[in-house]
């Protein structure tokens, strides 16, 4: 049976000579009449669909820059939003709070949306930027949402690429999550080494499940609970029953997210169909019970 895998203008003196007569001008006694008003200040707002040349989960305006999405860079904004109600009062919020995890499904919703599908489905990773505490108690309530390319699976270091981002899990795209052969070191997952699913490949993404009302602590003892929320996702993927024998089809390995994204609200599990005691040349994608028999 299988288990799991761990911005000073100078003014002109430009002075004119009139010939002819003219009225001059005389003090009126009101000393504050021909005085234009203030321009009201404005608060530091980043730009949206913009690229970044590093990322920061916070950003000041003086050090704040964007590049052309067409040339190298490491990050692009695919949201800028805002604080409301009871999140925008007080102090600014930090990871764990309902404030921010509320800021991280809008995120999530938003970059959806941008490039046509979950971004966990492929090597991306999602960052939220908030303005400095001195900003913040100025005023500004606005979040920024990140998305950057990472090196892999097993790296989310972001790395840099050239160009946006848009429509970028629609089509095949080699960003996405497909099939792969896992390394090992003893009964240790090493790391996954990513192949065409025509290749000789022990490894598949199947899809990505989401924990809510569970902690840290209780979802890193849960090991063997997360193995079976992703043999559910694996017998929808091949179409295969969900029953007792699907252990003896298939095992599976899983990416949690790290404890800060966990704070902040993302609770997204990647889940992989394992094939420990054969090797595979095909997708299992809807291979059904012949595809994916009982060994």
């Amino acid at each position: 049976m299988r288990r799991w895998l761990h911005v000073l203008a100078l003014a002109g003196a430009a002075t004119a000579v009139l010939a002819g007569c003219a009225q001059v001008h005389r003090a009126d006694g009101d000393l504050i009449d021909d005085w234009a008003a203030l321009p009201v200040p404005q608060l530091f707002v980043p730009a949206t669909e913009a690229c970044l040349p590093r990322l920061s989960t916070v950003v000041a305006a003086a050090t704040y820059e964007t590049v052309n999405c067409a040339g190298s860079h490491l990050a692009e904004t695919v949201h800028v939003g805002r604080f409301t109600g009871p999140a925008a009062q007080g102090v600014r919020p930090e990871p764990g709070s309902p404030a921010l995890r509320t800021a991280r499904a809008e995120c999530d919703q938003r970059a959806r949306e941008m490039i046509g599908g979950d971004w966990r489905a492929a090597r991306l990773t999602l960052n939220i930027a908030l303005p400095t505490v001195t900003a913040w108690t100025s005023g500004a309530r606005w979040f920024r949402c990140d998305l950057a390319e990472t090196d892999s699976i097993d790296n989310t270091r972001p790395v840099n690429r050239v160009g946006s981002l848009r429509g970028a899990l629609v089509g095949d795209n080699p960003l996405v999550h497909r099939c792969f052969d896992p390394k090992l070191i003893g009964q240790n997952l090493n790391y996954m080494a990513p192949v065409l699913c025509t290749e000789p490949h022990r490894a598949e993404f199947v899809g990505v499940y989401e924990e809510r009302d569970m902690s840290w602590a209780e979802f890193t003892k849960g090991a063997p609970a997360t193995h079976r929320r992703c043999m559910t996702l694996i017998a929808a993927f091949a179409e295969v029953p969900d029953n007792a024998e699907l252990p003896y089809r298939a095992g599976s390995i899983f990416y949690p997210p790290s404890q800060r994204e966990w704070a902040e609200g993302d609770r997204g599990v990647r889940c992989f169909l394992w094939s420990d005691d054969r090797k595979l040349n095909r997708s299992v994608r809807g291979a059904g019970p012949e595809g994916l028999p009982v060994t």
